[in-house]
């Protein structure tokens, strides 16, 4: 192998890592920062970016969500009930991200990556101005139906948590959404995961994070068969971008739960703002 391989396949790797660890410290993906990254930094067509970033997608919730589980922050009941949906999800956003390839209109991609980037502030950005705190709701009906409740210990306070979800069924809602986002993008959707889990059904920001983190694979799964089946995976991009993702989420994974989240959360708030404009403008022709 030249060196001109070698060094590409380090360069993914690097950027792989720097993918994983913010992505696992916020639950939302390190193919949300991956993807525009190999498009944007290695100009690389978006629909092989895609590919590699599920890959990378399942690395992320193995390294991570290996390590949550092993914590006992994920809660892995909420995670399986709410696969149904995003599964559905994806099968239907890769069919479409099937037919705009094909048709050569990648203008529309990039336009909706550049605004699912940006959605994805939201999140971050309220969890900044709010200081990480929640205000509690009542267990409702789907509280005691699906024994939506749970607990981890929290090392940064030294105390055990114990929380109860709510509104099931408008998270599944939002669940069935983010599995499009995932399957047309080719990233996990773990800001619209972290949203329906931290704002629908209320769970501690750490769950929320760990439990995202816990699905974003399962997703990334299913949406991999079908690029797989188009060509759309490359083996050596996917492997290194797997490699150093993995790498990364596994690092991320070990400050969860021993750091608080709001510098975290600045951070890929700049990045993900910079990187959705970024989108944005190629998909409207600027550069």
């Amino acid at each position: 192998m030249s060196m001109l391989p070698i060094l590409f396949f380090i360069l993914i790797v690097i950027g792989g890592i720097i993918a994983g660890l913010i992505g696992s410290l916020t639950g939302l993906g390190g193919a949300v920062i991956l993807t525009p990254l190999l498009v944007l930094g290695f100009n690389i067509p978006i629909y092989y970016a895609a590919g590699a970033s599920l890959i990378a997608s399942i690395a992320t919730s193995s390294g991570a969500a290996s390590a949550y589980v092993k914590d006992k922050i994920t809660n892995i009941k909420i995670g399986m009930s709410l696969e149904v949906g995003t599964t559905f999800g994806a099968i239907i956003g890769v069919l479409v991200a099937a037919a705009l390839y094909k048709a050569n209109d990648l203008s529309i991609i990039f336009v909706i990556f550049g605004i699912a980037l940006l959605f994805s502030v939201y999140p971050s950005l309220k969890k900044i101005m709010l200081r990480n705190k929640i205000k509690n709701i009542k267990p409702d009906k789907t509280t005691k139906f699906f024994q939506l409740t749970g607990s981890y210990y929290d090392e940064k306070l030294k105390k055990r948590i114990r929380y109860h979800g709510v509104r099931w069924w408008y998270s599944e809602i939002i669940m069935f959404i983010a599995g499009i986002i995932s399957g047309l993008l080719g990233v996990g959707s773990g800001a619209l995961k972290v949203l329906s889990l931290d704002e629908m059904m209320r769970l501690p920001p750490k769950v929320s994070a760990a439990t995202s983190d816990f699905m974003i694979g399962v997703t990334a799964a299913t949406g991999t068969a079908i690029y797989w089946q188009l060509g759309y995976i490359q083996p050596f991009m996917a492997g290194a971008a797997a490699i150093g993702v993995l790498s990364g989420s596994f690092i991320g994974s070990k400050f969860l739960n021993k750091e608080g989240n709001g510098f975290v959360r600045m951070l890929f708030l700049i990045v993900i703002i910079a990187l959705g404009i970024q989108m944005l403008l190629r998909g409207f022709g600027v550069f």
